[in-house]
């Protein structure tokens, strides 16, 4: 059987990276083929290199705010490893139309909340400050739009009466970890059928 080609990008420690790598075995219909970071110092390549997975750096910081150019860099490493499907996975810069548009369908995010609320930055005190009694995480395609395409896969947790925006978050990220791997299987293996978690 041949696998499909996953590229992950990532911007820091990479938890959500190795909850995808680890579980791309055995009889997975995809493996990992490139993590890719746009900051040298993410902890997430170390975990990758000690995995056995080609890695690349391409840093943001030398093209100023001129996203075209950091893109034209960003893409040369990714075509190199020929993905079919590539994950973000706390990849921390905004992509533009452009770059989304020549890997349509293939771009897989996770987004802290449950979409359609709570797009962009700090999800969590912004789910608190409106009084959800649940939160959760969402995988979604990628699309031109902010944390707006078709989504995959939604896992949900309850909001605690003593909850911190630190505590909610940790309770997210177990789940982000359960169900971002869960969806890649099924978007690779062909599936459209949203995975749903309710871990109220």
């Amino acid at each position: 059987m041949s696998h499909k080609r996953v590229a992950i990008l990532i911007s820091g420690g990479g938890s959500n990276m190795v909850s995808l790598v680890d579980s791309m075995t055995g009889d997975h219909p995809a493996r990992p083929c490139l993590v890719l970071s746009n900051k040298a110092e993410a902890g997430g390549l170390d975990k990758a290199r000690a995995r056995g997975i080609p890695t690349a750096v391409v840093d943001h910081r030398p093209h100023g705010g001129d996203r075209g150019a950091f893109e034209a860099e960003l893409i040369k490493p990714l075509l190199l490893a020929e993905p079919d499907i590539i994950c973000l996975a706390g990849f921390m810069r905004v992509l533009t139309g452009d770059f989304v548009a020549q890997f349509e369908g293939r771009m897989l995010n996770i987004h802290p909340s449950l979409l359609p609320k709570y797009k962009g930055l700090n999800t969590h005190a912004r789910a608190l400050r409106a009084g959800d009694m649940q939160a959760g995480c969402s995988v979604h395609q990628v699309t031109a739009a902010l944390d707006d395409g078709p989504i995959l896969g939604q896992a949900i947790v309850p909001v605690l009466d003593d909850d911190t925006p630190d505590s909610l978050a940790a309770r997210v990220l177990v789940q982000e970890h359960v169900l971002y791997p869960a969806v890649l299987r099924s978007f690779a293996a062909g599936m459209t059928q949203p995975v749903m978690i309710d871990a109220t």
